[in-house]
């Protein structure tokens, strides 16, 4: 079997579009969350959401290659540039067949309304246009990244709920570690529209405390009233680890265990033990105890149910001696179908600029986080061994552990 490194990383996130930017507001505690005024006047219960600022899609691409990309795929193809940069890969070292690309995205939403409008519009398809199909499948990303990059190993998408970036993560580790490829360039992206979070608003389950944005998302906070929807794109870049000393690359961290778990419970409602069994089956996969772990990046989304359940897991796995905890969430919002990847680049952000994030707003801890040893401002010194949980939709539960 074949240890996994890190050597690459880029974010297009709320808090920022770039590793140094997205860092400096993890450190400080400041929130990418904001109120969407169209969502006001189209009747959303919460206009509330994360906003991408200051990123233009055609610094990256051509017009030609964005006519069959989302803008999220487009945020997938910049963070998987900055990754290749930072790990020394050249266009050349992946275009082969030991190189691969898995993404997780769980949705491709405003793509199939356009064409559905369109339709009705025209009444006839031909005004449709090429390049919304591929806009619209769930596959978008890694079919047209691979048709840019022209990489030629492993290419599909992970399509499981909020968890679905970290089981990409954790697929693409287990290939390299079986020898099936020697690196693959992974993560996940989510849309960002209002389209694709109406039916959400319409389910309760946004905050809606509009009076403070920033204060909006509050995880493990006995206050807290629901998730602030978010987006952007978050990728990694995974390589054989001999591979990569040999080529002198900077090793940023290593994909040292992965474990999931399915609740077999409920569709929306988490059971009280399956992200526990994700997180035992992580450390067994990695080798090592509870109680090395020195921090835990949790999923908590800022729902009342969500948070107190995985306080309740978390417990249950590490006991009294726990390590930091902190959901970055009270920052970014939910990122959703990305939140899984974008946790493991936050995470080796942080390990490499020397600190662990706050769970900012959090005034006071309900009665099941208040068990857990909760970051409530910035710890002035790097995780080096980091377990990072993502659950979704369906009861389906990822856990990656991090040695950086």
């Amino acid at each position: 079997m074949h240890g996994t490194a890190i050597t690459g990383i880029g974010i297009i996130s709320c808090l920022g579009n770039d590793v140094g930017t997205v860092g400096d507001a993890l450190r400080n505690g400041r929130s990418g969350i904001v109120i969407d005024e169209t969502r006001t006047k189209l009747g959303f219960r919460s206009p509330l959401t994360g906003m991408i600022k200051g990123f233009d899609p055609e610094k990256y691409l051509s017009r030609k290659h964005r006519k069959t990309m989302p803008d999220f795929a487009v945020h997938a193809f910049a963070a998987v540039m900055d990754a290749l940069k930072m790990s020394g890969l050249d266009r050349d070292d992946i275009q082969n067949q030991e190189t691969g690309l898995i993404f997780g995205c769980d949705s491709s939403c405003l793509a199939a309304i356009e064409q559905v409008d369109l339709l009705r519009e025209h009444k006839e398809t031909k005004s449709i246009g090429s390049g919304l199909i591929f806009r619209s499948m769930t596959s978008t990303i890694t079919m047209n990244l691979n048709a840019i990059l022209k990489t030629k190993g492993a290419c599909w998408t992970i399509s499981s709920a909020c968890s679905s970036g970290g089981h990409a993560i954790g697929q693409a580790a287990g290939l390299i570690a079986l020898g099936q490829q020697d690196r693959i360039i992974c993560g996940g992206a989510q849309e960002i529209t209002w389209e694709s979070m109406c039916s959400f608003d319409g389910l309760g389950a946004f905050s809606t405390r509009t009076d403070n944005p920033e204060a909006a998302s509050r995880p493990f906070d006995i206050n807290r009233d629901g998730l602030v929807p978010s987006g952007g794109a978050a990728a990694l870049v995974l390589e054989r680890y001999d591979l990569a000393k040999k080529r002198g690359a900077k090793i940023l961290g290593e994909i040292k265990g992965y474990a999931f778990s399915s609740d077999g419970f409920n569709l929306s409602v988490p059971s009280g033990d399956g992200l526990g069994r994700a997180m035992s089956g992580a450390l067994k996969n990695a080798g090592i105890e509870p109680s090395d772990i020195d921090y835990i990046c949790a999923h908590a989304t800022s729902t009342p149910a969500g948070d107190a359940i995985e306080a309740e897991n978390i417990f249950s796995v590490f006991g009294e001696d726990s390590p930091w905890v902190s959901s970055l969430k009270s920052m970014t919002g939910h990122e959703l179908w990305m939140s899984g990847a974008s946790q493991a680049v936050y995470s080796v952000i942080m390990a490499q600029q020397g600190f662990i994030a706050p769970n900012i707003n959090l005034e006071r801890p309900d009665k099941s986080s208040e068990k857990l040893k909760l970051v409530e401002r910035a710890v002035e010194a790097p995780p080096r061994m980091i377990l990072c949980n993502s659950a979704g939709f369906g009861g389906t539960n990822a856990s990656i552990i991090i040695r950086t």
